[in-house]
């Protein structure tokens, strides 16, 4: 999802020319693969977009692999990127970096001041580490390698998994196969309370190109919105857009996750950017993209 929204913002960007491998032509978890791909191809800017994502269930099912592949994909794409003279890398992260209980909304400084949420820990120690590979390989050997931290992502080419997917994607098709099927009822994990900040993947490029201009970035920023939702109110959200009439049921036996994560977006805002697409426009365009997506026997689940 994110790669594509990359793909998107730049193809059209004069003087950019894009290289490119799908995870199925290079295997980042493999450290010979890439550096011979570095290598090969001597790119001028990395953006580390690739990752193992999931949502809860999968972030709990599946610990070992969250960590083990994004690490690898961490240390292999930024320490062949330096052995082989990249002048730019942008490492993409993640909110759930910051602890559980973190003052809201995060600030950058929070990083490493309490502990995670235990549902999403393995993914955020890799991120963590890519961080710090970035800060560390900036602070000892004077290249430009600096991170972006976006809130919860959305948008076309997202993984409509019934079990595996994030928060948003997973309601959407949710709502969408009962809408069809006409079922009275629908249940949403959780009780609804949690709050979530989310951010258009098209967004989120534009903000990747906006800190690609800067000549002194922070080491790492957060990218988000500033505004966050219920789940419930984000379930409502998405049941009104699909066309959904009947009940929702909350299985509040389900995990909640972290309580709120609204992230602190003052240090990019101070830097001159922000975003553009509200959440019910970026929803409704989702969902049409959902639609099409199905109809071409293209959607990822």
């Amino acid at each position: 999802m994110v790669g594509s929204a990359l793909v998107r913002r730049f193809e059209s960007e004069p003087g950019v020319s894009l290289v490119l491998r799908t995870s199925a032509q290079l295997d980042l978890t493999r450290q010979a693969a890439v550096e011979t791909f570095f290598a090969t191809e001597q790119p001028e800017v990395a953006v580390i977009a690739a990752a193992r994502v999931g949502g809860i269930h999968a972030n709990n099912t599946y610990p070992a692999e969250f960590l083990y592949d994004n690490l690898a994909i961490a240390a292999n794409t930024l320490h062949a990127a330096y052995r082989q003279g990249v002048k730019r890398v942008l490492f993409l992260g993640s909110s759930c970096i910051y602890p559980k209980h973190a003052p809201q909304p995060m600030s950058e400084d929070c990083l490493l001041t309490g502990a995670l949420e235990p549902t999403n820990e393995a993914y955020a120690i890799a991120k963590i580490a890519g961080l710090k590979l970035c800060q560390y390989y900036r602070r000892q050997y004077g290249v430009l390698f600096h991170s972006a931290m976006p809130t919860n992502l959305y948008g076309p080419g997202d993984n409509y998994h019934p079990e595996n997917s994030h928060v948003l994607p997973a309601l959407l098709r949710r709502f969408h196969d009962a809408a069809r099927a006409g079922r009275p009822e629908v249940v949403a994990w959780g009780t609804g309370s949690p709050r979530r900040e989310f951010l258009h993947v098209d967004d989120l490029a534009d903000a990747c190109a906006f800190l690609l201009r800067q000549a002194d970035p922070p080491d790492w920023v957060n990218v988000g919105t500033g505004a966050d939702v219920t789940i419930k109110e984000l379930t409502e959200l998405v049941a009104a857009t699909v066309g959904f009439q009947g009940r929702i049921a909350w299985d509040a036996s389900q995990p909640d996750g972290t309580p709120r994560k609204l992230l602190d977006g003052s240090s990019l805002a101070r830097l001159g950017w922000k975003a553009k697409i509200s959440l019910p426009q970026g929803i409704k365009e989702t969902y049409a993209s959902f639609l099409a997506e199905e109809a071409a026997g293209q959607l990822r689940a």
